[in-house]
């Protein structure tokens, strides 16, 4: 008989605010086996993440609570224990992996020190084997050249990137269990093959427990033993993967296998102009090494891009993580330096100033990767998405600015009545949607979408794709669609940039880089995106 390692019984959630108390989970039970994988699944806001974290009493108490339930990690009762027992717990025997990892890393601490505070408090190495340990963590989990990243910072790397560390992190304590919030999200297509294959790995040798949440059941269907599907805070459906997947019994499982991204971008108009335009577009950051910081070496992040992008067109930028897709963006819109040619809506913007490129911004927004690192938890929901027009649309009253908000967060899937709360009592899924939200109430005439779907269940991931789709018709946008899902290129772009190592690999409309693709590294990528059979070998860097 399997030896039960966590017992969750009969848990409830309950959230206090304002003195108005909401249920976030409601009874749930399952348990994890030692050596299992046990998979939660379920849209955004069906009590998931709350689930997992109320397992290493990570909650924001006391305006959290567990109105009734147990906890228990090989006997104990973690809900009962105090924070001695818990610290004894936490990092040794059961580590979690974030669902944002901008959030959860010391933005002041360098890769390395992160990686190494761990392995030093907790194994007693010293400062050069907790280095060299580090560096065998980093290249499992699939980042390159560790060496040269040993000494970033989080914000110097790209968010999959950021994931890949926090997978290393939760690894090297070796522990019993590992909560697995969202672990792939930012990660590319090939990397999420490594990374599973790792998790896969520690599974088969040291019995590695797993508590995977995640809204990709793709990932669910491979990787999981077991599955349990949540909505509204209860377990509606559980067992087996294949019974659930072959056989499913609820409607809302139904519903979820069904749930897939589709569509097709609307037609460029033949007299569609110019928005954006890029010449030799190039991103350098410099190397510094020594005492004197001397500038040794440059990561080429981008390097001698060329790109046009029309009203009403859909250009889709894909590649590993690291490949330059997000600088790429950023370069384009501004928001960092670079060289090279930018001209939007037919005007030379490369050398614009802070000041000459704000007017410009209503008509320029940005969707980023992580919605909770780009929205202020001290503003609610209205005053966040409202802040924009504060300044591109003061000639509209309070009230305007209200009815605008409460109808662009109906567009996007949100209950206008919410607009009152704060970010944190939000899902992952949910606060992207804001992002959307805040982005579209200035009627931009381009929009950078950096991930827009990542942290987006599959049935969510539709909507919003549907969403973009009706709102570039109605509104003439053009998108920059920056993403590691390809199925989600597939249904909005009308072209495609292939991005490896800074530079463009492939480039041409869609159907002809999805079905004929020419080079062996975007063959590769569809491969791993599409399930096919098998990808040029020696491609994918590790």
């Amino acid at each position: 008989m399997s030896e039960k390692l966590l017992q969750v019984e009969n848990l409830s959630v309950a959230f206090t605010s304002s003195g108005k108390t909401t249920t976030a989970v409601k009874g749930i039970s399952f348990d994890i086996n030692r050596g299992e994988t046990v998979a939660l699944v379920g849209e955004s806001g069906s009590g998931k993440s709350v689930s997992a974290l109320s397992v290493l009493k990570l909650l924001p108490y006391p305006a959290a609570s567990h109105p009734s339930g147990r906890i228990l990690f090989k006997g104990e009762d973690l809900l009962d224990a105090d924070e001695r027992d818990l610290r004894r717990v936490r990092g040794d025997d059961i580590t979690m992996i974030f669902q944002e990892p901008m959030t959860s890393l010391n933005p002041l601490h360098t890769i390395e020190r992160q990686i190494g505070e761990i392995l030093t408090i907790h194994h007693g190495m010293s400062d050069g084997e907790a280095r060299k340990r580090t560096l065998e963590l980093l290249n499992q989990v699939g980042i390159r050249e560790p060496e040269k990243r040993l000494g970033a910072y989080p914000h110097q790397m790209s968010g999959g990137q950021r994931q890949r560390v926090m997978i290393a992190m939760a690894l090297a304590n070796e522990p019993e269990l590992l909560i697995a919030d969202e672990p792939t999200t930012a990660l590319d297509v090939t990397v999420q093959a490594q990374i599973l294959e790792l998790l896969a790995e520690q599974k088969r040798e040291r019995g590695l427990s797993m508590l995977f949440i995640t809204h990709d059941l793709a990932i669910v269907r491979k990787f999981a033993d077991r599955v349990c599907v949540m909505t509204n805070g209860t377990i509606v459906e559980h067992g087996p993967t294949a019974e659930i997947f072959d056989n499913p019994q609820h409607d809302y499982t139904k519903h979820l296998l069904a749930a897939e991204p589709k569509g097709n971008p609307p037609a460029i108009k033949p007299d569609a102009p110019v928005v954006m335009e890029g010449e030799n577009v190039k991103v350098w950051f410099p190397i510094k090494k020594g005492f004197m910081r001397r500038t040794v070496d440059h990561v080429k992040a981008v390097d001698g891009i060329d790109l046009k992008l029309k009203s009403g067109q859909t250009l889709g930028v894909v590649g590993e993580s690291g490949s330059g897709k997000t600088t790429l963006g950023l370069a384009l819109t501004r928001m960092i330096s670079s060289e090279g040619r930018i001209k939007f809506a037919g005007n030379d913007i490369a050398e614009n100033t802070f000041k000459e490129m704000k007017p410009l911004r209503s008509d320029m927004q940005i969707v980023f990767q992580d919605p909770y690192g780009s929205l202020s938890p001290r503003m609610s929901v209205a005053e966040i998405i409202a802040e924009g027009m504060g300044i591109h649309m003061p000639q509209l009253s309070a009230s305007e600015k209200d009815d605008r908000v409460a109808s662009v967060l109906a567009e996007v899937g949100l209950d206008p009545a919410t607009r009152n709360r704060y970010p944190h009592e939000f899902s992952g899924g949910q606060r992207q949607r804001m992002a959307i939200a805040r982005a579209m109430v200035l009627e931009p005439k381009f929009v950078m979408l950096d991930e827009p779907t990542s942290a987006l269940d599959m049935s969510v991931q539709a909507q919003v794709v549907e969403l973009l789709l009706r709102l570039q018709e109605e509104r003439n946008l053009a998108y920059l669609f920056i993403s590691h899902d390809l199925k989600v290129v597939r249904a909005l772009a009308n072209d495609v940039i292939v991005m490896r190592l800074g530079r463009v690999v492939e480039h041409g409309p869609a159907d002809q880089i999805f079905d004929a693709p020419t080079t062996d590294y975007t063959k590769a990528l569809m491969a791993a995106a599409f399930d096919l059979e098998t990808a040029p070998s020696g491609v994918v860097a590790q």
